[in-house]
């Protein structure tokens, strides 16, 4: 068997687990976590992609179980780190220990940190100043670590999701906008319906949660990060996905005058990459062989949320940044309508 004819048997088994997979997830991690499917597909979307993931909710709501959950379906290594103002950037990464040899000589050791893990939850990044928070920039955009000279590669597939407070801003450290925009989503998770909170108590009051079953491997997900990137997509889309986020820049040529009025700074290249990327992987969750315009409107919110920066006019009007993007989907038109 040729190697091309290898390499598309593998392709094509990995959009069949794909396509298959979908519901199969959803009842494993149904074991654990009641509701929030929409949050879980971008969860889903951003792990096949290859993208890592910022969540914006209130404590309580069940992030680090769902993201432990994930990452026992996938069978990952997963770790958590709880971000704290005193957090330094060897806690992350790691540090040299002095050891000493059999031969009683002295030297120098890496011991690594929690950072070598494949899914990491930053729990409440915002808690830490930016020095250390920083330590996590090289490892999410090279996936490597360097320590006194030496780089360490991180093992793959490697997911970091972080997760931040939106309610107690005292004593945190906003994300600069430039840490911000490697973040390929930006989930906003919210208090469940009332159906799902009575099911979620009766589940942890009555008995303790079935095991969780692995039904893919971190090799399948690798495939499936190549798999993504394969889906074809028009032009006019990849189009329609870059005019989305250049119109969202306060004076370009074809800025909309409520951008102007409304927005300090707009969404960078990163915001239409990850807008086509993300399709990509929706095209294929929901079982089709190309993406649609629907499928980049779907996830125009998460992608470009964190990467508009509204001004003062727009607070004073009680505009927020979903209303911009809202507009932005209205006034920019869809390939085909024009």
């Amino acid at each position: 068997m040729s190697i091309h004819t290898e390499e598309y048997a593998a392709e094509k088994r990995a959009v069949e687990q794909i396509r298959e997979g979908r519901e199969r997830i959803l009842r494993e991690l149904s074991k654990a976590v009641i509701g929030q499917k929409e949050v879980i597909e971008q969860l889903l979307l951003c792990l096949f992609a290859g993208g890592h993931c910022l969540i914006t909710g209130a404590p309580g709501l069940a992030k680090t179980l769902l993201v432990n959950s994930i990452a026992q379906i996938f069978d990952l290594e997963f770790r958590r780190i709880q971000f704290t103002p005193d957090l330094m950037p060897a806690d992350i990464t790691g540090t040299e220990i002095l050891e000493e040899s059999d031969d009683g000589k002295r030297k120098l050791q890496f011991a690594r940190g929690p950072i070598f893990a494949n899914v990491i939850l930053a729990d409440e990044i915002n808690r830490t100043p930016p020095k250390t928070q920083a330590a996590l920039l090289e490892a999410m955009q090279e996936h490597q670590v360097t320590a006194a000279g030496v780089r360490y590669q991180l093992e793959e597939p490697f997911f970091v999701l972080a997760t931040q407070n939106p309610i107690e801003m005292e004593g945190t450290y906003p994300l600069p906008e430039a840490q911000l925009d490697r973040f390929m989503f930006n989930i906003w998770i919210d208090y469940l319906p009332e159906d799902d909170e009575v099911a979620v108590v009766n589940q942890t009051t009555s008995r303790r949660n079935e095991p969780i079953e692995a039904l893919f491997t971190g090799e399948d997900v690798l495939q499936f990060h190549n798999v993504v990137r394969s889906v074809p997509i028009a032009e006019d889309l990849v189009r329609y996905a870059v005019r989305l986020a250049d119109a969202s820049r306060p004076g370009r040529a074809r800025t909309p005058q409520f951008i102007n009025d409304w927005v300090t700074w707009g969404a960078g290249l990163r915001a239409a990459q990850y807008l086509v990327l993300g399709a990509k992987a929706r095209a294929l969750l929901h079982e089709r062989a190309h993406v649609t315009a629907g499928d980049i409107k779907a996830l125009a919110h998460v992608t470009m949320r964190h990467r508009i920066l509204i001004g003062y006019r727009a607070e004073a009007e009680g505009v927020t940044v979903e209303k911009v993007i809202d507009r932005l989907l209205e006034t920019i038109p869809v390939p085909g309508t024009e």
